[in-house]
């Protein structure tokens, strides 16, 4: 049976939330089993709240946890018995091991995927793509989210290759429409590297590329794929978080004004809660870190079991859909590319 590895004690509310999702993940489920790594009696005073197949949950004992204070580089190489570590170094060695999820430091998880688990032939950098929620009901994949501040032309095109593998694997989608995140639809706009990555996708075979895109168009445009560099992906998808944080907040204090104004909520709750889950990214799961030998999804750090399970989920769909292999074929058809 395929297996996925949870980094129990990753994030802010580990083991408790970590636990728990990975349980909900199993009971939506019946085609995979987790290995929960960390501390071991903690791990299983969180499972005995909780109902699931106990055969199809592993427990492996890890004496060391990676903060986010830890420098990542060091704590890699360093905290050999971590949670995160022994997690990657079992989905590198284990054929059954499918995926791996982890809440915990992000720049551990990436210096650990690319230390342990290796790139992909012929990536030039991996990228993290999460997949933000959109007016049309289903989801957009923003690619690169932060695991590459500076990029060159080369790197964006990759990264519109991989999310384009990615939305055909994981989501199903038969003709994924790229687009290129900058500051303008035309296609002079942009600085230098927008401007070069712009002509670079355009001649990359086998992706559908419509064009820049600007940043509204990641939740209202008509795109399944906003390729970015690292620096201002991230900027979005913080920017994407805190504008759902504060439609909430307003919304929370408008409906507590009055009397009418808590009976007008009753009446709209249901629209109300649809338009908070729309706006709340982590509802979709974590982002996958593209580009790398095995499926790697790392969580948002104050991750909850709503976003653990589908997180767990992202990575038996990657996995069983091939993901990887997606990657190599089309990363096959664009050539090499330097540095």
């Amino acid at each position: 049976m395929l297996k996925i590895v949870v980094d129990a004690m990753g994030g802010d509310y580990a083991p408790k939330e970590i636990v728990k999702g990975a349980v909900d993940a199993l009971n939506q489920r019946e085609d995979f089993s987790v290995i929960l790594t960390g501390n071991e009696s903690a791990i299983k005073e969180e499972l005995l709240k909780h109902k699931c197949d106990r055969s199809r949950v592993e427990v492996v004992h890890c004496s060391e946890v990676i903060t986010n204070d830890d420098v990542p580089t060091s704590a890699i190489r360093s905290k050999r018995d971590s949670s995160l570590v022994v997690g990657l170094k079992r989905l590198k060695e284990d054929e059954e091991v499918g995926g791996f999820v982890s809440a915990g430091s992000t720049g551990a998880v990436l210096t650990g995927g690319v230390m342990l688990i290796g790139r992909i032939k012929g990536v030039l950098r991996p990228a993290l793509c999460p997949g933000i929620p959109n007016a049309r009901g289903s989801c957009t994949l923003l690619c690169d989210c932060g695991a590459n501040a500076e990029c060159k032309p080369a790197y964006l095109a990759q990264f519109g290759v991989m999310a384009d593998a990615y939305a055909r694997a994981a989501f199903g989608i038969e003709h994924p429409r790229v687009g290129l995140l900058t500051n303008g639809t035309e296609e002079h706009k942009g600085d230098t590297l927008h401007q070069e990555a712009h002509a670079l996708l355009k001649q990359v075979k086998g992706i559908d590329f419509v064009g820049n895109i600007e940043g509204r168009d990641i939740m209202f445009g008509d795109v399944d794929v906003a390729v970015s560099d690292g620096f201002s992906g991230n900027i979005a998808l913080k920017a994407i978080e805190g504008c759902g944080k504060t439609v909430s907040a307003v919304l929370k204090q408008e409906f507590k004004r009055n009397l009418g104004s808590k009976m007008a909520y009753l009446c709209a709750k249901k629209q109300i809660n649809r338009l908070r889950d729309m706006l709340d990214y982590a509802k979709v799961g974590g982002s996958i870190f593209l580009g790398l030998k095995k499926v790697v999804v790392k969580s948002h750090g104050s991750s909850k079991a709503s976003s653990i399970a589908p997180s767990v989920l992202q990575a038996v769909d990657a996995y069983r859909n091939d993901l990887i292999g997606t990657i190599e074929r089309m990363l096959g058809g664009l050539g090499e590319a330097d540095e």
